[in-house]
């Protein structure tokens, strides 16, 4: 377990929360009353800034709940070194208008440790089983 430090920006701001013990995803609540028509993006500010170590990333992602109705998250990789408002970018992709109310679950947080990578530049790559092998590149059976 990692110590994360979290600075209220807005007072209204409902903080994010674990729903059971041992889930992964903090509870993200928006903060404002929204209707989202089909195909439209949203951006909702979340009023906290975290602050963890270096090694992690904090990465948002889908609700299950409004994903079953069309919504899904756009980016959300929030790297350790960000001090910056915390926010969730949604799109309904489906055909309905959804309606987010100011308190409502709209996303989840995962914190988790990352591999921070140096790059090497190579002329040659190894050969590996898949190569470059693409989308269905092991057949649908």
């Amino acid at each position: 377990m990692i110590k994360v430090k979290i600075k209220r920006l807005n007072g209204e701001a409902k903080l994010p929360s674990y729903a059971h013990p041992g889930d992964v995803g903090l509870d993200l609540y928006s903060m404002e009353d929204r209707i989202i028509a089909p195909m439209e993006h949203a951006r909702f500010f979340n009023g906290f800034a975290l602050e963890f170590p270096e090694g992690y990333a904090a990465i948002v992602k889908d609700k299950g709940s409004i994903s079953k109705a069309g919504l899904h998250t756009m980016g959300g990789v929030f790297d350790a070194g960000y001090r910056g408002e915390y926010n969730v970018h949604l799109v309904n992709l489906s055909q309905e208008p959804y309606t987010v109310e100011k308190g409502d679950k709209i996303a989840q947080l995962v914190i988790l440790p990352v591999a921070i990578a140096e790059l090497e530049e190579v002329e040659e790559l190894s050969d590996s089983s898949r190569g470059e092998g693409r989308f269905g590149s092991t057949g649908k059976k």
